[in-house]
């Protein structure tokens, strides 16, 4: 018995071993070659592509369009199959990968109608930019068939790659609106229906201005001076009330007078949900441009043929989501001005699933509680998406970058621009629509305005503040006036904005390494009041509370990897939050809503509730606002010791929070994950502080940077530059991310090179 036992043993690990080493051979053969010597009948002249020890790309070219074909080749290369998700995903395209699986996702991008506005828009771009996206493609398509062997996830598919077009890096352009704006109509979705339950009261008291206001030239808005609207009889079932990611990002500059150099310095790192690979991808473009040559270093956005963040060292740029309202959904009068078109979804087996989309003169049709309402967001629109973001690798100043920010087709975003002659300057860059008054409730028909189909030119802007400093984090960054004018496209509260505002006037000179200093500044202001509620509540409440309050005094007041503290003033302010607002998540999910969009805007709500204790918001379970108040925290205890354990060591918030970033096919297939995943990192930051960081969310990149002084620049980014598990690239940089060391922007020593000769 024991011979047949241990034969079976050698058997099953003879099996695995062939096992992984076929599956270590098939992956071989995708790897990609990087060095060596080839040719091209899609370039004028010869390029060379090489990398660096962190895979970096390298582009020398004699032109821009041989360097975007370049771009595209190392794009296709190390990351065509992530290209092909995002160009999916936006299109609503994904069944034909995942089948049935996917189908519902894709039916809700199918509602956009992104493919068919793609195609269109591609045509009618002046020729030059259609000439530069299909040398990108040529590139994509090259780099990819350089391969000679699909990459796994194909395999695992029993799909094969598609090749690249020009439409589709309109539609990687495309997926950035869906990350960056869905929440804006989906807040105002969710208003309606708060309307529509409670009244126009319940509205005006959950969406109240926050307490933390960070615009840049400090105005204020408006105090809410109303009451406690009643609560109306209704479920008390305390449902967990989920956050919404806060997509956006943190970035600041100072001028010239706060450097040693006399240069300005700017900071940016975009907040982003995390996967492998990490969205953004290295690259420098090497091109003369009237006789002078032209070096961009940055990160570019596979699919798409720009830098999007970076520098040319004359000036550099950065961006955050700008969270202006970009869209309204319009009552429909009647369903007869509506009508009805087929979406055929294609399945990996070959049939076709046809998705039937409403639609109206205003936009896509969808009914919010049993009502028609059109869906005008900017994203439809003809001018929604263009290729003028390369304008900025010619400028020279921050004027110039000012110039071309209203033109820019790209989600509108908060331009942060300096200089090396020490000018800095904010201004909103991408889509706006010229429409007037915005709204976060319904529009009637009759109030819908003809100028949503224009793009709004005229926009405030701020250079060299007399302060030297300028600072956003995706709360409001325009006047109040102003404000009134472009709206709340769901702006994050401030308290971010606010404390990295406050940091900035701390000191009269700034280095990369306090702006570095500052990315990873995780002091928990905002909670702080939390935490002092806390203490008060527990310290009336028995003994039994004592081992918490220990941890409560020991806090550190910082989202810190050790702190247990900090766990439980977080989990305790969230279940308040469930807490008092379950009545109103119960009806939302009567209607297949969620209070998640609007969750953001609770805070001041939450605390007049605090303050006032009305008895129709004490849950009936509760004798008086001590016992519901204390009895939060004891749900939070609850949920710790089920997620956690018993033992408090556990809840550490760096193992809490603990950075996990995944590549998708681990989560289908565990046994992939310690191939495919990043080493897991203890968590540090949140969200409500500049160092923001959840468990699979971030920063994408921190980047930090004087134009004319690059030596000393940062450009840190979670992830390596290759998406082939087997690649030397693979993991390469996360190390020193996620240990704050200070990765150069640069490249460093080149390791690899591949040159391309033109076939004439």
């Amino acid at each position: 018995m024991f011979k047949i036992i241990k034969w079976l043993l050698v058997a099953s690990l003879i099996i695995a071993l062939l096992a992984t080493g076929l599956i270590y051979g098939v992956l071989n053969l995708s790897l990609p070659a990087l060095d060596g010597r080839g040719q091209s009948n899609a370039i004028t002249h010869s390029v060379k592509i090489e990398r660096d020890a962190l895979g970096q790309a390298v582009i020398s070219a004699q032109n821009r369009l041989d360097a975007a074909y370049a771009l595209g080749f190392a794009h296709g290369q190390d990351r065509f199959f992530q290209m092909d998700l995002l160009r999916r995903n936006a299109a609503g395209e994904l069944s034909e990968l995942f089948g049935k699986a996917a189908l519902e996702l894709d039916k809700k991008m199918r509602f956009h109608q992104l493919r068919q506005r793609s195609q269109f828009l591609v045509e009618q771009l002046p020729a030059a930019d259609k000439t530069l996206l299909k040398a990108y493609a040529n590139g994509v398509n090259e780099g990819y068939a350089q391969l000679g062997f699909d990459s796994f996830e194909y395999i695992l598919t029993g799909s094969s790659a598609q090749p690249w077009q020009s439409e589709d890096s309109l539609l990687v352009i495309f997926s950035m609106y869906l990350d960056l704006q869905t929440a804006t109509f989906e807040r105002d979705k969710t208003l309606i229906e708060i309307e529509q339950l409670y009244g126009k009261d319940m509205v005006d008291f959950i969406t109240q201005p926050s307490p933390y206001q960070a615009a840049l030239d400090n105005s204020q808005l408006p105090a809410y001076g109303a009451g406690i609207p009643a609560l109306n009889k209704s479920s008390w079932v305390i449902n967990d009330i989920l956050d919404r990611k806060e997509l956006g990002s943190n970035n600041w500059a100072v001028t010239g007078q706060l450097t040693k150099t006399g240069a300005a310095m700017l900071s940016d790192d975009m907040h982003l949900s995390f996967a492998v690979p990490i969205i953004w991808y290295r690259a420098q473009l090497n091109y003369p441009v009237d006789g002078q040559m032209q070096q961009i270093t940055g990160v570019s956005l596979p699919g798409a043929p720009a830098i999007v963040v970076g520098t040319n060292n004359k000036i550099a740029w950065g961006f955050t989501n700008g969270y202006l309202d970009t869209a309204d959904w319009v009552a429909l009068e009647s369903k007869e001005k509506t009508w009805q078109i087929d979406e055929p979804i294609l399945l990996n087996d070959g049939k076709v699933e046809n998705y039937a989309l409403t639609m109206s003169e205003y936009g896509p049709v969808k009914e919010i509680n049993g009502k028609p309402y059109a869906l005008s967001w900017v994203a439809h629109h003809d001018y929604a998406v263009d290729m003028d973001l390369l304008k900025l690798e010619s400028a020279k100043t921050v004027d110039d970058a000012l110039a071309i920010a209203a033109d820019v087709g790209i989600p509108v975003q908060n331009l942060m621009v300096v200089d090396d002659k020490g000018n800095a300057a904010w201004k909103n860059m991408g889509a706006v629509p010229a429409r007037k008054v915005p709204h976060q409730l319904a529009v009637s028909e009759q109030a819908y305005s003809a100028a949503w189909h224009e793009n709004e030119t005229d926009r405030p802007f701020v250079k060299n503040p007399e302060s030297g400093r300028l600072w956003t984090g995706n709360s409001r960054v325009v006047s109040a006036k102003d404000d009134e004018r472009f709206g709340n496209g769901a702006y994050a509260m401030g308290a971010r904005s606010a404390q990295i505002r406050d940091r900035l006037f701390e000191k009269q000179q700034f280095t990369e390494q306090d702006f570095y200093s500052l990315q990873h500044d995780n002091e928990a202001r905002f909670l702080a009041p939390w935490h002092q509620l806390l203490v008060k509540q527990l310290s009336t409440a028995g003994d039994k509370y004592a081992l918490y309050l220990k941890e409560l005094n020991n806090w550190q007041a910082c989202a810190c990897s050790d702190s247990i503290g900090y766990t439980l003033v977080k989990r305790y302010r969230s279940e308040v939050i469930n807490s008092l607002f379950s009545p109103l998540e119960n009806k939302l999910k009567d209607l297949d809503s969620s209070l998640k969009p609007v969750k953001r805007d609770l805070e001041p709500a939450v605390w007049q509730l605090i303050e006032a204790q009305p008895q129709t918001w004490l849950n009936p379970d509760y004798a008086n606002w001590q016992q519901q108040m204390v009895g939060a925290f004891d749900r939070v205890i609850t949920k710790l010791t089920e997620q956690y354990g018993n033992n408090p060591h556990s809840w550490q918030w760096g193992k809490v929070n603990e950075l996990v970033i995944e590549h998708p096919f681990a989560k289908q297939i565990p046994a992939l994950k310690s191939l495919l995943n990043m080493p897991t990192a203890p968590g540090f930051g949140d969200t409500f502080m500049p160092a923001v960081q959840g468990r699979s969310f971030g920063a994408s990149q921190r980047f930090i940077v004087q134009p004319g002084h690059l030596d000393k620049a940062i450009m840190a980014i979670p992830g390596g530059q290759s998406g082939h598990p087997l690649s030397e690239f693979y993991r390469a940089g996360f190390d020193d991310y996620v240990s704050n060391g200070l990765t150069p922007l640069l490249p460093q020593e080149i390791i690899h090179s591949i040159r391309i000769d033109a076939v004439n």
